[in-house]
């Protein structure tokens, strides 16, 4: 199965006109915000010997930080235009970026095969995809994890709704970076919220840990505050 055209578009778009300066993009947080804590409650489970693969990295700001803890870092978008931003900002080559569709399960099985197992980071990935698509999603982490890899799963809950709903409807409209998400199509917090635990686990992953948290954004309330989306994270491994 692969992703609809009018989804890939979409993010191609997106990140053609996103510009390669650091928080341009509304998620685009420092991972001192986001993969540093991310992997304080992936640390406990993970053999950090094992490569990791960031599964819709974007333009790699997470990517990066996870390289300086793992002994090789990947990572993976749909998006070849994202792909092409990781790289500029990673000169140094600290990662490596390839354009992958989740959904494409030939591709995805042949990366796990040259990986061998591999940890796996996923920040906020299945919510907003195609609901033909979760299952698939979650389908490449089980694949790439393998019998040894260790998965991080966050996952924007049906609450962030309401929260960008807030955001969207101030005396302005919706702020620049909440307005560019919009106006190309893309579907935040659109998954239920049982449908993420349902996808993982219909794609044999055992569920080992888990809990509430909230995903930083870039953009901020009136008065200078930080918008942050509740989530739940996951470590997941093959069951």
């Amino acid at each position: 199965m692969s992703v609809s055209e009018r989804y890939r578009q979409a993010w191609e778009s997106y990140w053609r006109e996103t510009s390669d300066a650091p928080g341009d993009a509304i998620w685009d947080a420092d991972p001192s915000l986001s993969a540093a804590p991310h992997l304080d409650l992936l640390a406990p489970h993970a053999d950090t010997s094992l490569p990791i693969v960031d599964l819709g990295c974007g333009n790699g700001t997470q990517t990066r930080y996870l390289a300086a803890r793992f002994g090789r870092a990947l990572g993976v978008d749909l998006s070849q235009a994202a792909v092409e931003h990781a790289r500029r900002a990673d000169p140094a080559g600290a990662a490596e970026y390839r354009r992958l569709s989740l959904t494409d399960a030939a591709p995805v099985a042949d990366l796990a095969r040259r990986l061998g197992d591999a940890n796996v980071y996923m920040r906020a990935v299945i919510h907003q995809s195609d609901a033909a698509d979760r299952r698939p999603v979650a389908e490449a982490v089980a694949t790439l994890l393998g019998r040894r890899g260790r998965g991080f799963v966050v996952e924007l809950t049906g609450r962030s709704k309401a929260v960008l709903g807030k955001l969207a409807a101030g005396p302005g409209g919706p702020p620049p970076k909440l307005r560019r998400v919009l106006d190309h199509g893309l579907r935040p917090a659109d998954a239920a919220d049982k449908e993420v635990p349902e996808a993982l686990a219909e794609a044999g992953l055992e569920i080992l840990a888990d809990g509430p948290t909230a995903l930083a954004q870039t953009e901020q309330w009136p008065d200078g505050s930080r918008v942050e989306l509740p989530a739940r994270w996951f470590v997941v491994s093959r069951a």
